[in-house]
């Protein structure tokens, strides 16, 4: 029995205790105070006639000062009875006819379909990229509200525990395609026992929050397990040793020459204030400026004209040797690095990549965490200036925020910002809508864990899709599409309706790097393209 059934139950039992004890009552107090007897029945009567409101019967008026007392005394009785009745039955009532019924199990014949669990500010890039698929999923939730949001919200949900047999027997799990958990460590292992236990064949995608936990989810049964807090630190860091090694690490290689990457227009650079024509980039590094960021706003194709203000992030192309050059070109105002000059602010799993990788690479780095613990060098409140400055912040050259909470991370960044205006200022957020919060703030370059985690899970579940990019601000595919085949460029066109460029072409075995609006597509070619998440989704939508 439910609470609620509970509570009219208990609510009925007490109804009924007042109104025989009301009759009871009445009939004594008729019989001393009135002299006008009544039997067990009419003063039973009289209680529903008088808690009902439909009347005292032929007994009114009464004669005696203390009967007119209890009289007046029950009225008001029984009006706490009838305000209490709307919250413990109506209210209940109401709710159940006219909310929203949340199944607890697929149907019988659903199969092919990927289990989520359960809804997380992460596993919404997945279901987005699983969307633009086509691919069929269910969200295994086991709050009841946030199942219902997710159901009304038009997902495949059922209200269940993804850490029982019962509630993955439900998801149809025997019959999926794939299992993809990213809960925490211990509740996520839970439900990969509870799967094996369903079924062994289906595959099971675990996500971690500590790398060193995989080898647990390993042992539990899963099949993959993924790890992209060490993969955003990574990429971080990579942009702090980038900006002072011109060793473009995290490039990505289309083909054996043509590598695509994003470069970051830092403060006190010497093309910072400069339009895109007078910087020169094309002419004095040999890249293709593909798009930019822009104050968070990626721009598929920037203007000539469009300004390159600190914290523009290019999207450019070219060969490694090219890269190098533009990165040479936007830091060398700014190589100044000094003892303490990166500092890491956070202690996780992302920081601790961060600082590791930094490290490893000779450069020196100052740690910041509200815990103690080994080689954290400065312990307080990341959003005081006081703990800042003990850092060392206001003489750093680069400061990384390994924050785990997504406004604490942007209030840290007001902070750093006003502390140290011309400091490089990276950050990892949670969620993709804190983004652009961030840039607004003073971030010069953000990454999600969300849309790392999404791309790794989407590209780990979907057979044939090859994602070149998980650790980048934008995505880059590779992906056959027949629908176009017969096109050029031009007639496809793809960047107007998706914001994507198409950037290579491999066919027989080649990479056609030089693209143009004539260039035809042909039914077996494979396009490398990049753009937004956003646009990739409605490329793979319109054209997939």
């Amino acid at each position: 029995m439910d609470s609620w059934k509970r509570r009219v139950v208990g609510y009925s039992a007490f109804v009924l205790f007042v109104l025989i004890s009301t009759a009871v009552a009445y009939r004594w107090g008729m019989r001393v105070y009135e002299g006008e007897p009544r039997t067990l029945i009419e003063a039973l009567r009289f209680s529903v006639e008088m808690f009902s409101t439909t009347g005292f019967g032929g007994d009114a008026p009464w004669e005696s000062q203390q009967m007119n007392a209890f009289i007046a005394v029950m009225d008001l009785v029984g009006m706490v009875l009838l305000i209490g009745a709307l919250p413990v039955v109506v209210t209940p009532l109401l709710e159940t006819a006219f909310s929203t019924t949340v199944p607890q199990a697929l149907e019988a014949d659903r199969s092919g379909h990927v289990v989520v669990c359960s809804d997380t500010s992460r596993s919404d890039a997945l279901i987005e990229e699983l969307g633009s698929e086509g691919i069929p999923y269910a969200i295994v939730e086991p709050d009841a509200d946030r199942a219902r949001d997710l159901y009304e919200a038009g997902h495949t949900v059922i209200c269940a525990d993804p850490e029982s047999t019962a509630g993955l027997s439900a998801a149809n799990l025997s019959d999926a395609k794939a299992l993809v958990t990213d809960v925490s460590d211990q509740i996520d292992v839970s439900i990969v026992l509870a799967a094996e236990e369903v079924s062994s064949d289906v595959r099971i995608i675990s996500v971690v929050e500590t790398r060193e936990h995989g080898r647990y989810h390993r042992l539990a049964g899963a099949d993959e397990v993924l790890s992209p807090r060490s993969l955003l630190g990574e990429s971080l860091a990579a942009k702090v040793t980038t900006a002072l090694q011109t060793d473009l690490g995290e490039a990505i290689a289309i083909d054996d020459s043509l590598r695509l990457a994003e470069v970051t227009v830092p403060h006190g650079s010497p093309l910072a204030g400069s339009t895109l024509s007078d910087s020169g980039i094309r002419e004095r590094a040999g890249v293709n400026v593909i798009g930019a960021w822009f104050n968070g706003e990626f721009d598929a194709t920037p203007s000539p004209d469009a300004t390159l203000s600190a914290g523009t992030v290019l999207l450019v192309s070219g060969r490694s040797d090219q890269l190098e050059r533009l990165v040479d070109l936007t830091n060398s105002a700014t190589r100044r690095f000094g003892a303490g000059e990166t500092v890491v602010i956070g202690y996780g799993q992302v920081g601790r990549t961060v600082a590791e990788t930094v490290t490893n690479a000779g450069l020196p780095v100052t740690v910041v965490d509200r815990d103690d613990a080994e080689n954290v060098d400065v312990v307080g409140d990341a959003t005081e200036p006081e703990t800042l400055r003990a850092a060392g912040v206001e003489d750093a050259r680069t400061v990384v925020l390994a924050l785990p909470e997504d406004a604490t991370t942007e209030f840290t960044t007001l902070v750093v910002r006003d502390l140290a205006p011309s400091a490089q200022v990276l950050a990892r957020v949670e969620e993709r809508a804190s983004v652009r919060k961030m840039h607004r703030a003073g971030a010069d370059y953000v990454l999600s864990l969300s849309t790392v985690t999404g791309r790794m899970c989407a590209s780990t579940v979907l057979e044939g899709r090859d994602v070149l990019s998980l650790d980048q601000q934008i995505e880059v595919v590779r992906s056959r599409v027949p629908r176009l085949a017969g096109r050029t460029v031009a007639e496809a066109n793809v960047g107007e309706a998706t914001g994507c460029t198409v950037i290579a072409v491999e066919r027989d075995e080649e990479v056609v790097t030089e693209i143009g609006p004539d260039t035809r597509i042909r039914g077996d070619d494979e396009l490398v393209v990049v753009g937004t998440d956003e646009g990739i989704r409605e490329f793979e939508r319109l054209f997939g």
